[in-house]
């Protein structure tokens, strides 16, 4: 493009992303700090690169990755021994262009049926690498490693540095992830930060508001996101990569978009009722959910965003029993008590922000004085969470505070099922009169 084409064009979404950030709360951040440098390292165009897995419904999980090679198959061999590849799967593909930028050729193949609880080798685009995944257990205990609005900092650094210490099955991330905010290159960078964890452990994520990079009359939003991170929300009957759900030895984790429709009318408040109906507490006794954009913060930043879908839709998860909500947005960690309607319950969900991962705007220092009943530990720090679900009745959840060691928990709480503790059978005929509703 000639230059005095590009200059207008850059101002004018410079101007978009300003007209975005006014709309959030009015709070000053601390100093930024250093975001990573990735110089430019030419790869040859057939190697896998950016690779990450997650899961993709029962016994299966899906590998993606990019090449420069449009031409390199989506193919995928894998076995139990290092270097003997017992078993192919060949996927799909796609690419797409922002802008200036044309991305490479974004895989996506499924592999199954597997063993639960096994480690894998295998294999993207018949050469390259050889990578190792290690496969979620089929029963309790299972161990999430939680943390959002990751970014590409030395915070972000420091956070995957302890998640990797940490002997965790799967990692969810609720929302922002590589803060390209526009610039498709860093979702690249970002690719190549995270490989050295997602491609050996389910990375399980949701939208937050930097994937959206939508561009008013001329880009949707989130289609850098989409086509990167594909999530098995068709295994989990949604018709949107926005929101879906899966299961995990005896967890059913279902993951909303709070920048997707989510009012009682919308198609995500449907397939909501519709996931919901399919839980069998018996199989799956734990009940959790992740979104971006918060429903309990006591911090100055992003007051109130939550509040609509917070109306829309927590009647419903309270009715199902859901045992922990986790979020990001906000950048400090706080954990609530079960909390409904505004004030402690307990049939209510226990509330996480957790958008402490790295992000480069820095940390949310400015807390709601005093604190409501409900808000038990709240800190701004950069860290990660790690939640143990132990049993059928009892899960461990613990913060880790990037400037201690990992092993040390600066929060810590046991967290009992709402199975076992009677809430969800006592709230059973109230879930089946919402769930009836037209």
């Amino acid at each position: 493009m000639e230059p005095n084409l590009m200059l207008p064009l850059t101002m004018a979404i410079l101007m978009i992303i300003a007209a975005a950030a006014t709309v959030t709360a009015d709070y000053i951040r601390p100093p930024l700090r250093k975001t990573l440098h990735f110089p430019r390292d030419p790869k040859p165009s057939s190697l896998p690169q950016q690779v990450h897995i997650s899961l993709a419904g029962d016994k299966h999980l899906r590998i993606s990755w990019i090449t420069g090679d449009k031409s390199s198959p989506s193919v995928v061999e894998y076995g139990t021994s290092t270097g003997s590849y017992s078993s192919r799967a060949e996927g799909e593909s796609t690419s797409y262009k922002y802008l200036l930028y044309s991305s490479g050729k974004i895989h996506h193949t499924v592999i199954g049926p597997l063993e639960q609880g096994t480690i894998y080798f295998y294999r993207c685009g018949g050469q390259g690498p050889e990578f190792q995944l290690k496969t979620p257990p089929s029963q309790l205990p299972v161990t999430f490693a939680v943390a959002g609005d990751m970014g590409q900092t030395g915070w972000t650094k420091s956070t995957l540095d302890h998640i990797d210490q940490c002997k965790y099955d799967v990692h969810m991330l609720p929302g922002d992830l590589a803060y390209a905010d526009y610039f498709q290159r860093r979702w690249d960078t970002f690719g190549e930060l995270v490989q050295p964890l997602a491609s050996g452990r389910p990375w399980m994520v949701t939208e937050g508001n930097h994937e959206k990079e939508n561009i008013p009359l001329f880009k949707d939003g989130f289609q850098s996101y989409n086509a990167r991170w594909k999530m098995p929300f068709e295994e989990s009957g949604s018709s949107s990569n926005l929101y879906y759900s899966f299961e995990v030895a005896g967890v059913h984790v279902i993951m909303l978009g709070s920048f997707a429709d989510y009012d009682e009318y919308s198609d995500q408040y449907s397939w909501l009722k519709a996931d919901l109906s399919k839980v069998d507490r018996d199989r799956t006794p734990w009940l959790l959910v992740l979104f971006h954009v918060p429903w309990y913060n006591t911090n100055y930043a992003h007051q109130g965003e939550g509040d609509r879908m917070m109306a829309a839709m927590e009647p419903l998860l309270y009715a199902a029993g859901v045992d922990i909500v986790l979020a990001g947005h906000v950048h400090a960690y706080e954990r609530s008590k079960r909390v409904y309607n505004g004030k402690s319950d307990p049939c209510g969900a226990v509330h996480i922000t957790i958008g402490d991962g790295g992000n480069k705007e820095g940390l949310a220092q400015k807390y709601k004085s005093p604190s409501p009943e409900w808000s038990v530990f709240r800190e701004a720090s950069f860290g990660h969470g790690e939640l143990k679900m132990m049993n059928s009745s009892h899960a461990f959840w613990s913060w880790h505070r990037n400037d201690d060691d990992e092993p040390v928990r600066s929060d810590q709480v046991w967290i009992t099922s709402l199975v076992s503790s009677g809430c969800v059978a006592e709230k059973s005929h109230e879930l089946r009169k919402i769930l009836m509703a037209p």
